[in-house]
């Protein structure tokens, strides 16, 4: 994984326990970049963030402001030196309030990595009082340079590892997260595993492999995906490789999967669903297509099979999780776990028995 960057604050203002804070969540839940010594949300101030997001402490306070969080991590005998933008709003930019408590950010001395569209090195306001204030901006979405990209050539062929798209039915609906657990299931099984990320917040929490994919020129989104895939095996030679998915298939505003399915090859599907949404999240009025409709368009585009659903439970009561599951699993004949809760076992194993299966048929 990455090195050790610092300590870092989470801005979230706004945002902490809904779907526009995703980055701040994957953060709350582990990160290899930092140590997290606090989220900042007024809403919650007070608050523990591992209660507030899965009924679960984490001794990660929440705080009504940035002078607040500084000041408590000082108490603490910690100094702070980042502040990491965990806001993930629809379109990727910043508000004028997050524009200003960044501002004051940067006067208190933390540097600043950033996500979203905006980016704060363009910027010269920001540029400037980074200057004066000797502190570094990253621009974590910033695309690199064309020199630097990757067109697609077919070396994806060569990767031998067990490749597994981790795709979603909409966007915003826990993708990276389940990846993520995935990787560690296998390798609490002593089995090597490697995430290949393929948005802003893999990266910030440690990603070894992977490209921002929604800030890319799209000549070149295939070609990267494959060398991030192909990096992760040729460095590595890991078992298997997980591939974090972006958007959705059917998504109107974040169509997305199709990308990984055409350059990454992936042996295997993995399909997280919210059960309880109806609509596209941030889009009233676009229906969710049913699961079954997901399915199907994600089989037949790809010729591989969806072996196993994991869920995001939001909105439905703890006591109907394992219902919901079985219930799915009736209806589509696939595993179906919520590995938040569950853990990964029961979709690690899934993919194992699948392995064979697909090298079986192979041999």
């Amino acid at each position: 994984m990455c090195g050790f960057d610092g300590n870092a604050i989470v801005y979230c203002e706004g945002a902490f326990n809904a779907t526009n804070g995703k980055t701040a969540h994957g953060l709350v839940r582990f990160t290899h970049r930092y140590k997290v010594v606090s989220v900042v949300d007024s809403r919650y101030a007070g608050r523990d963030a591992g209660d507030i997001l899965d009924g679960r402490r984490n001794d990660i306070p929440i705080h009504s402001t940035i002078d607040a969080a500084v000041a408590d991590a000082k108490k603490g005998r910690v100094q702070a030196t980042h502040l990491v933008v965990g806001l993930a709003p629809d379109g990727g930019r910043l508000s004028a309030k997050a524009r200003m408590d960044i501002q004051a950010a940067i006067r208190m001395g933390l540097n600043i990595d950033c996500g979203l569209h905006d980016y704060l090195t363009d910027d010269s306001v920001m540029s400037d009082l980074a200057r004066t204030h000797s502190v570094t901006l990253r621009d974590i979405r910033k695309p690199p340079s064309i020199e630097h990209l990757h067109f697609f050539t077919g070396k994806i062929e060569q990767v031998t590892s067990f490749k597994v798209a981790m795709l979603g039915t909409d966007s915003a609906v826990g993708k990276r997260t389940t990846a993520w657990r995935l990787v560690q299931g296998y390798q609490e099984m002593g089995r090597s595993a490697e995430m290949v990320g393929t948005g802003q917040t893999s990266w910030l929490q440690g990603a070894r492999y992977g490209i921002i994919l929604d800030s890319l020129i799209n000549d070149f989104v295939a070609g990267e995906i494959e060398h991030a895939v192909w990096s992760a095996w040729k460095e590595t030679h890991p078992n298997v490789i997980i591939i974090e998915g972006q958007g959705s298939l059917l998504n109107p505003a974040y169509p997305g999967g199709f990308e990984i399915l055409a350059a990454a090859r992936p042996d295997i599907i993995v399909l997280q669903h919210a059960p309880a949404r109806i609509e596209y999240d941030g889009f009233p009025g676009y229906k969710l297509h049913d699961l079954s409709k997901q399915i199907q368009a994600l089989e037949m585009i790809s010729d591989k099979r969806v072996a196993a659903i994991t869920i995001n439970h939001e909105n439905i009561p703890a006591d109907q999780i394992q219902r919901t599951c079985r219930r799915i699993e009736s209806e589509t004949g696939l595993p179906t776990s919520d590995v938040l809760i569950d853990g990964p076992n029961k979709i690690v194993h899934a993919l194992i028995e699948a392995e064979k299966q697909i090298k079986g048929i192979a041999e």
